[in-house]
């Protein structure tokens, strides 16, 4: 029986390492984002800072690893193998849920997962031993929820302070500043930058020591005895230090406020969240001690009584766990994905918005607007003009368009804002030793900094805040699925004994290497698309390479979903059909994205280049369109197919086949057609449809044919004219693109053909 829980523990600490790596993935963003965006080193140099702070954190998580073994529940009522089979469910869950977040680019929060994990396992086995057990106690006897709700507040308050504290904050800061702040650092940069650093010195030293695994008590209470010492020599020091390198070199302050902000969140990221992931599997090791060192023998009798108790964590153990999450943030794919949704929701720039309207997104953004021109209007003129001057984007607006790719999503201003108070407020979480979730936390910092900024315009505002709305809707997903997987888990490992842990553990595995290899595809997909985008001014010549491979990309990717799509209608295979059009919905995105970034590359084209512009517009306008009439193939042969329509008859996927075979021959030719300046071939191309226009005319007379003569059904003639429709479309669109070419390239002198 001793080998079996051994092997548990063994389990828990190979999940331990499972879920550093994929919850370092998702809370990467917290520390990384503002660096990141507003590109304020190599991003070698913010991960290197990063990983230092990161080493630094977790040797200060020593008492938030109480959280586990007695924060959600009373272990002294719970059996050893109980408590064993507990700790294995929410890992189990954690490194499930975790992956999957991590795989669809969504940032999550690894304290609520864990808190309401070790809730949902704790609540299974107490509901067991309440039915099973005659002398059990009540179901709230078991479960601490008192803590419990504490902590849940606390991360629910933390949000609404993290977002109100980002946006006043932000908003001064501004307002003191400007996007033109070069000039006002000179005045107020040392005095605003030791403010700051002297606050994450606060927070962080004084406050987060308070956990420290290295430090005595004499120390501690050194540190605490003059804290406001420390604070006031720490702003003085660095005032001085800060405008000496003013006045003698050319030292970037900002840039410093945000390297050593990183540090320190990345920091209070290690020290709040190490728990999320390896308190737990210390938990059980704890356990496991507790149970060898008391010589019972039976873990069905033994309580778990010393896990209420005070166990100071090994500080080797919590650098271990330093060194595994630092070599994760440096490799992992999936974290640049988290990163990405939420620098796309906080960018000053407005682009290819990631997520949807929605009317609740609608209704909010229209009130507030409406609110703001209130107040607006019943300011004094002068107040306004003041705030209007500082909140000018223009000197922002025009560094981005100069530096182009290398710009960043917003500037270092809002990036130090966003470091210095996520830090101030995760910090003070920790020494109050709650929990908080570093990812709310750092979030709405992030987004009350953007909207107090002006990042949120017109253009964007419904949109991001929907995206908002999605994630915090993602966070309380998070909760109930975290609760519901471990309670599940717990269950099944409580009835089903070893064979089902040992089958749990391997569909885990196989969940985990499926979302890593659908992660990978997207990665390629993304990468695949980008190389396909010209940086730098664009001549004419380059604007024709640019289309040249957007065709190839976009019409050769659209050409094998159309064949696929046939293939699948001909055997009626519904798999593949699903995978096509989860292929078709990435090109479609892909095109959207050409299309809506289509007036950053016209920024691109020199002045006398005007048609080349036009051609452009065009191109990515058409190829939008064909995306559109691609889909309106595919997910109608999807439909029938799922619903378990009659298949079409044999000679109909023939007639298919071979419109989609000429279709192909004139789409190679359009292609082939940008490569050269002839026009004798674009004037045979562009004749070249109408005999594809009459096969597909003809094959629809037998269509009506068949109808006629009651040899198909409704549902076929329905769809087979709606396949032959958008073959047509397809066709015209092919010729749309060869007259514009013609027009536009070959004899720009004449007539265009599309205005």
């Amino acid at each position: 029986m001793e080998t079996f829980y051994l092997i548990i523990i063994i389990v828990l600490f190979l999940l331990a390492v499972s879920d550093l790596i994929v919850g370092v993935s998702n809370d990467a963003v917290n520390f990384l984002n503002s660096a990141v965006g507003a590109k304020a080193a190599s991003l070698r140099t913010i991960l290197a800072v990063a990983a230092l702070g990161i080493v630094f954190g977790c040797t200060f998580s020593s008492g938030m690893m109480e959280v586990a073994r007695k924060g959600i529940f009373h272990p002294e009522y719970f059996l050893f193998s109980e408590i064993m089979l507990l700790f294995l469910a929410v890992m189990v869950a954690d490194v499930i849920l975790l992956d999957a977040f991590n795989t669809f680019g969504m940032p999550t929060s690894t304290t609520v997962s864990i808190v309401f994990e070790l809730l949902g396992a704790a609540v299974a086995i107490s509901l067991v031993k309440v039915y099973t057990d005659p002398n059990a106690l009540e179901l709230g006897s078991y479960i601490n929820s008192g803590k419990a709700l504490a902590i849940i507040s606390g991360i629910l308050l933390s949000v609404v302070v993290a977002f109100t504290a980002g946006l006043l904050v932000q908003y001064l800061t501004r307002l003191l500043f400007s996007f033109d702040y070069e000039r006002r650092l000179k005045y107020f940069g040392s005095l605003w930058g030791g403010l700051a650093i002297s606050a994450i010195t606060y927070f962080i030293l004084v406050k987060g020591a308070k956990g420290a695994s290295f430090m005595d008590d004499s120390v501690q209470d050194m540190i605490k005895n003059n804290s406001w010492m420390i604070i006031l020599g720490s702003f003085i020091g660095w005032a001085v230090i800060l405008q000496l390198l003013q006045w003698f070199t050319k030292f970037n302050i900002l840039k410093l406020i945000v390297l050593v902000g990183t540090f320190a969140l990345a920091m209070a990221f290690a020290s709040n969240d190490l728990v999320n992931f390896i308190g737990v599997p210390l938990a059980g090791y704890n356990s496991y001690e507790l149970f060898q060192n008391s010589g019972a023998g039976d873990p069905d009798s033994f309580l778990m009584s010393g896990l209420a108790g005070k166990v100071r964590t090994p500080t080797i153990l919590l650098l271990l766990a330093g060194i595994i999450m630092t070599i994760t943030l440096w490799t992992s794919k999936k974290a640049r994905s988290v990163i990405k949704t939420s620098l796309d929701l906080g960018s000053q720039h407005e682009g290819v918005e990631r997520f949807d309207s929605y009317a609740v997104s609608r209704g909010l953004v229209r009130n507030f607007s409406r609110m703001a021109v209130y107040v607006n209007d019943r300011l004094p003129n002068r107040w306004r003009a003041v705030i209007d001057r500082q909140f000018d984007e223009r000197p922002f607006v025009a560094k981005q368009a100069h530096l182009g790719s290398k710009a960043p999503a917003f500037d270092m201003i809002r990036a130090a804002v966003t470091l210095v108070v996520a830090s101030i407020v995760i910090a003070l979480g920790t020494a109050l030793k709650l929990p908080l979730s570093t990812t709310y936390v750092t979030f709405m910092v992030f987004m009350g900094a953007s909207l107090a900024d002006g990042a949120w315009g017109r253009e964007s505002a419904v949109y991001r805040v929907s995206g908002v709305l999605s994630v915090v809707g993602g966070w309380f997903f998070t909760a109930f699925s975290a609760f519901t997987l471990a309670f599940i888990i717990a269950g099944i490992f409580y009835f089903g004994g070893a064979v089902a842990i040992f089958l749990i553990l391997i569909v885990a595995g196989i969940f985990m290497y499926r979302t890593h290899r659908y992660h990978g595809q997207k990665e390629e997909e993304q990468s695949e698309f980008e190389r396909t985008v010209v940086e730098g001014v664009l001549t004419r010549q380059q604007v024709i390479q640019m289309s040249i491979k957007h065709l190839s990309h976009i019409l050769g990717g659209l050409g094998t979903v159309l064949d696929d799509a046939l293939d699948g209608l001909a055997k009626q295979d519904l798999n593949k059909l699903k995978s096509t059009n989860e292929r078709l919905r990435s090109l479609q995105k892909q095109a959207l994205l050409l299309k809506a970034n289509a007036n950053k590359a016209l920024d691109k084209i020199e002045d006398d280049e005007i048609e080349a512009g036009h051609l452009y517009i065009l191109v990515v306008e058409y190829l939008s369109e064909m995306a559109e009439h691609t889909a309106n193939i595919v997910k109608p042969s999807l439909n029938h197919i799922d619903n378990n329509h009659k298949p079409l008859l044999p000679a109909q996927i023939d007639e298919l086949k071979t419109i989609r075979r000429h279709l192909k021959k004139y789409i190679d030719g359009a292609v082939q057609l940008f490569t050269t300046v002839d026009g004798e071939p674009a004037r045979n191309l562009i004749e070249e449809v109408n005999p594809l226009i009459k096969l597909i005319r003809s094959v629809r007379k037998k269509q009506i044919k068949r109808i006629r003569d009651h040899e198909i059904g409704t549902r076929n003639s329905i769809l087979y004219l709606n396949h032959l429709s958008e073959f047509r479309n397809l066709a015209l669109f092919s010729n749309r693109l060869v007259r514009v070419y013609h027009d536009l390239v070959i004899n720009p002198e004449g007539e265009y053909a599309e205005e």
